[in-house]
């Protein structure tokens, strides 16, 4: 089942005449198979579409003209099935603003050598027409996903998945509308940055609402609504009768109504708040965030603009995998003498779409922000693999870190502790990815996945061509430092087209 019903991915196969008319025909039996295959293959998230077989300058440039208006489109797919001269390519490639990812493959998995003759040599040049094509690229600078391998296999489909996800989330940040209600948390770097310079590198913007924005639209909201919402909680989750009539369920009901009516009305698929401007609201918004962001909408804390927009990709990445995404915050640790351990959570807004079993809905003072207790669900993580991802502004550059991790389970209970939570091991150990995390500037708001893999971040990093730092198994100190100091240099000569 495709995540995405109203967007594709383009096949587009490489020639050129001097085969002859049977050749070419025969290219395009075999790009025509290997897409409909490829389309039919359960790994294969969004729709692959075959186009055409170019073999001129004229094509190439039109169809990639119409890549770029096509509003289904949301990447290209280039396959040098024979000897396609990469001069022709070159007009096209200048002008093509969405992702790109070159298939270097062959149609037939084997040498049939028997058989072989000049004819089946003329017809599967891939090996270097893949080549021809690789070099154009590399000379022009062009960003792009590799993937090497015979088409049918699982590592080609896999690596196909990482991209194409990654490809929906690029398209999900052109035109996003990120609200900041309220504005930043007083004093914190980190959650501010350059909003200007995120609209022209990723392509979503971030506008400022005053908190009477948002709470016209809570005014408006009527009894018969909220007693239908509250009776989903009460199938949802697990809350006691004392909960379940009490004013703070509630407001919380209208308030998650009137913040849906807000985003609808705005069209806003990603927003931020803060415990500091709550002007007009009862309570800072619990529920009524974590069921948004369960419906993949993104988010951040204390006008973390950036955690908003991340997370809404990687809603939109992780459409039909398991175990869910999250906004997070690295909160307390556990030191060990080995597997020291990070414990996650915020005040209140933790996604249930990672929640290890049915969360409770509870009600508990807050002790900042001075508003009436929240409503908020509380719940555990399973044990698992995860990733945690920060996107942060330094100035002359964005820079995506991420942080490979492993959840586990408390050791004992938490019973005075009212929000949801996590805890998780960090790769290769606390200590070194701590260090290391600082050494990149992260912040410590993430964006938290047990649903997308490390892959599919370093095709986002790619197609936004952005910095990604990866923390992991194999990182050690000295080799990271290094490699920050290393990007400075690097990107620094990049922008600057050196």
């Amino acid at each position: 089942m495709k995540i995405s019903d109203s967007k594709e991915i383009w096949f587009i196969a490489g020639s050129q005449h001097l085969y002859g008319r049977e050749t070419l025909k025969k290219v395009a039996e075999n790009a025509i198979k290997m897409t409909e295959t490829l389309d039919n293959d359960a790994g294969i998230p969004i729709k692959l579409k075959f186009k055409k077989v170019v073999t001129n300058a004229e094509e190439i440039f039109d169809i990639f003209s119409k890549a770029n208006n096509d509003p289904f489109c949301i990447g290209v797919v280039t396959w040098m099935h024979t000897f396609s001269p990469a001069k022709m390519w070159i007009k096209g490639l200048n002008i093509l603003f969405k992702p790109l990812a070159h298939l270097h493959t062959q149609y037939h998995k084997q040498i049939p050598w028997g058989e072989i003759d000049m004819d089946y040599m003329n017809l599967n040049q891939s090996a270097h027409g893949d080549r021809e094509f690789g070099h154009l690229l590399s000379r022009m600078r062009k960003n792009h996903k590799i993937i090497v391998g015979y088409w049918k296999s699982n590592p080609v489909v896999e690596q196909m998945n990482n991209w194409m996800r990654a490809a929906l989330g690029w398209h999900s940040l052109q035109g996003l509308k990120v609200a900041r209600i309220g504005d930043n948390m007083r004093d914190v770097a980190v959650t501010e940055g350059d909003k200007v310079a995120a609209e022209i590198k990723f392509g979503f913007s971030v506008n400022g609402y005053g908190v009477g924005d948002l709470t016209r639209f809570i005014d408006h909201v009527g009894a018969l609504p909220v007693k239908e919402l509250i009776e989903q909680y009460a199938e949802q989750y697990v809350l006691s009768d004392e909960v379940l009539t009490g004013a703070s369920l509630t407001e919380a009901a209208r308030i998650e109504l009137g913040l849906r009516a807000f985003m609808s009305d705005g069209g806003f698929k990603a927003f931020t708040n803060t415990f500091e401007v709550l002007h007009g609201l009862d309570q800072l918004p619990g529920i009524p965030v974590q069921r948004l962001m369960s419906d993949g909408f993104g988010f951040g804390a204390e006008g973390d603009w950036k955690a908003a927009a991340l997370l809404r990709a990687i809603k939109v990445m992780d459409q039909g995998l398991s175990g869910g995404s999250s906004f997070m915050e690295d909160y307390t640790y556990h030191f060990q003498d080995d597997h020291s351990q990070v414990l996650g959570a915020h005040m209140l807004e933790i996604c249930p779409s990672i929640a290890g079993g049915k969360p409770k809905c509870e009600v508990h003072p807050l002790s900042i922000g001075g508003k009436n207790a929240p409503a908020r669900l509380i719940f555990e993580v399973n044990s698992g693999p995860a990733i945690n991802l920060s996107l942060v502004d330094l100035g002359n550059r964005f820079r995506l870190v991420a942080n490979k991790v492993q959840v586990v389970n408390p050791q004992e209970a938490l019973p005075n502790l009212p929000v949801a939570r996590v805890l998780w091991e960090p790769k290769p150990n606390l200590e070194i990815s701590a260090h290391s995390w600082l050494l990149a500037g992260g912040a410590h708001h993430t964006v938290f996945s047990k649903a997308i893999n490390i892959g599919m971040i370093e095709d986002l990093a790619e197609i936004a061509e952005i910095e990604l730092l990866v923390i992991d198994e194999e990182t050690n100190i000295r080799d990271f430092k290094q490699k920050v100091h290393m990007n400075e240099a690097y990107y620094q000569l990049f922008q600057n087209n050196l």
